[in-house]
């Protein structure tokens, strides 16, 4: 039976790992985590944030996921928006759920991505 979440894993094209470190990592404030000697020459990267560690991995047949998402909770999401509009990344307020602050984005390769505001 299923007990937690290890990692979630997004794909990218091959050579965008530059694109994609600077907006998890720089952007989004997640921390690139050096990936198993075995698999360095795969490509791609891990970040982490917080107990959340994602796997970011190169598809030779990549189509970004533009319904399919991770969905990360974040502190101070109205500066987070303004951060990412700043850098160009497209912002789109949700409030379909009255009781959750959230919006959406596309990372560099165009993957849907849902930002929620924490209670705390």
């Amino acid at each position: 039976m299923i007990v937690g979440l290890d990692h979630v894993q997004l794909a990218l094209p091959a050579g965008a790992e530059d694109q994609m470190l600077a907006f998890y990592c720089d952007l989004l404030g997640m921390t690139e985590q050096a990936k198993p000697a075995a698999l360095q020459g795969r490509g791609g990267f891990w970040a982490r944030a917080a107990s959340l560690e994602c796997h970011f991995g190169v598809d030779p047949d990549f189509h970004p996921a533009t319904k399919a998402h991770p969905a990360f909770i974040a502190h101070d999401l109205d500066a987070l928006a303004r951060r990412l509009a700043k850098a160009g990344y497209p912002i789109k307020w949700d409030t379909a759920l009255a009781d959750v602050k959230r919006f959406f984005t596309a990372d560099p390769v165009g993957n849907r991505i849902e930002l929620i505001a924490t209670n705390v």
